[in-house]
């Protein structure tokens, strides 16, 4: 049992205003793992006004980058060493299977170095010679304060994701985290007061919708970053036009992979287990939309009928496992009642159905499911459902392919698969989406990472994520002797 009965505010651990604590429950077994206090609307103005402080007055905006630099390589090294605690946590409270969330660590350490990387060789202030006898002084400077809201299926990827380049560019950040990370998200915040920033540099708060609006609609919040559904972020869209903050936003995703005619069909199928079923299929990169040519279609029907069944369902935290719990028992049933209408929809059921699978019923159990004769038009090929659940569509040539691929509200990633390369990158130049690998080739952190249309604005990682926190400065002076 952890227990975290105060909340992490402007570097100190300080009691809530609200005593209650929250139980974490395990979506195994529905056992308390945890009670954790949730920070309600007078929190957030303590965290705030703290960050405001920070930004205004404090060192760290005006701390030289070289030491933002190493603070931040300090807490990463903090969170290596405690990476299997963190992932067996998170497995804990999310239903995770633990090789994903222990998987995952080195992706951690890799996002982390890319932007220490991107940071160590940004021209923090250049000097041009922008007109004759001028000189102009571009200086990259921070916005302000923060408020990154995260959502509870990836916790610490989405929060390194966005701490990270905030601190490195010298902002302050007020941490918002969804409820059902309480724990995990408090042995973040131990990681950070260990870290040593300075005072009011950073918060972590647990918290619900309502105080997350509260926070995102805060006037002295500079800047939102912010990663969940579509549905979401058009409304933090809406309040960061009203009140003119900057915003960027990686939301939902309803990802094809495109299977031509020449892939070798086991190596496609042995990396869709990863690219589609990740993380549960809790993952927006999810590629659950598999685009298969006529001429092989039932070859590849069978063959992922046959991949999703052969994966053990159950205990997250047992090493044999692949596909554990949804988080909560209203994501179950959200994805059970997408099952459902699939069948009302007149799509194949193949594999799977809304059943919980046996001997589970304890849990946030779905049956891992495959729908086959679909067609993109159907709302289980347009919604993002964000669980186990794959739908098949069949195409006619190429350019067909590419068009469902395409008809899509979202555009967040994508994949490809074909015996020549050169062929592949060639189609994943017509998708319009914000990261297509090929083959499937693994996500870098040096490139960005974000979404076309409703998938959001702006990207994340490496030198581009790292300049989503700074506003540029000219400062124009008379050239020497003019």
């Amino acid at each position: 049992m952890i227990t975290y009965d105060r909340l992490y505010i402007a570097g100190s651990w300080a009691a809530p205003s609200d005593p209650a604590l929250l139980e974490i429950r395990s979506p195994h077994d529905q056992s308390v793992i945890g009670r954790a206090a949730q920070a309600r609307p007078a929190d957030v103005d303590r965290a705030v006004a703290a960050a405001r402080a920070a930004f205004d007055e404090g060192p760290w905006p005006r701390t030289a980058p070289a030491e933002r630099i190493a603070l931040v390589r300090r807490l990463n090294a903090l969170r290596e060493a405690d990476a299997e605690r963190i992932a067996d946590l998170v497995s804990a409270e999310n239903g995770s299977a633990r090789w994903f969330t222990r998987a995952g660590q080195p992706g951690l350490t890799r996002q982390a170095e890319a932007y220490l990387g991107a940071a160590e060789a940004f021209g923090w202030e250049e000097t041009l010679e922008s007109a004759p006898a001028v000189r102009t002084v571009v200086r990259r400077e921070p916005v302000g304060v923060v408020a990154a809201v995260i959502p509870w299926n990836s916790p610490f990827s989405a929060a390194m994701a966005k701490i990270i380049p905030a601190l490195l560019a010298g902002n302050t950040v007020v941490l918002k985290v969804s409820p059902e990370n309480s724990l995990s998200m408090g042995l973040l915040a131990e990681l950070l007061e260990r870290t040593g920033l300075p005072e009011g540099v950073i918060s972590v708060l647990p918290a619900d919708r309502e105080t997350s609006e509260y926070l995102v609609s805060h006037r002295d919040v500079d800047k939102i970053a912010f990663t969940g559904s579509t549905r979401a972020g058009r409304r933090i869209a809406a309040i960061a036009g009203e009140q003119l903050k900057r915003v960027s936003l990686e939301l939902g995703g309803k990802s094809a992979a495109i299977i031509l005619p020449d892939a070798d069909l086991e190596r496609a199928v042995a990396g869709l287990k990863f690219a589609s079923l990740l993380n549960n299929g809790e993952a927006c990169i999810a590629q659950t939309r598999v685009l298969a040519p006529r001429s092989r279609y039932e070859d590849v029907v069978t063959a992922l009928k046959d991949l999703v069944e052969s994966l053990k369902v159950g205990d997250p935290a047992d090493p044999g496992t692949f596909i554990g719990p949804m988080v909560r028992r209203d994501q179950q049933q959200r994805v059970r009642d997408y099952i459902e209408l699939g069948i009302r929809e007149g799509a194949r059921l193949v594999t799977g159905g809304p059943q919980v699978p046996p001997g589970l019923e304890n849990g946030n159990y779905v049956t891992p499911t495959v729908f086959a004769d679909v067609d993109n038009s159907l709302r289980i090929a347009q919604e993002e459902i964000f669980g186990p659940v794959l739908v098949v569509i069949p195409y006619d040539d190429e350019d067909d392919a590419v068009r469902i691929a395409n008809d899509s509200e979202y555009g967040l990633s994508g994949g490809v698969w074909s015996a020549d390369e050169t062929h592949a990158l060639e189609v994943a130049r017509r998708l319009r989406t914000g990261t297509v690998t090929v083959n499937g080739a693994p996500i870098s952190f040096d490139g960005p990472f974000g979404g076309h249309k409703a998938s959001g604005i702006g990207r994340e990682y490496g030198a581009v994520g790292l300049a989503q926190y700074i506003e540029y400065k000219s400062v124009t002076l008379a050239a020497s002797g003019g």
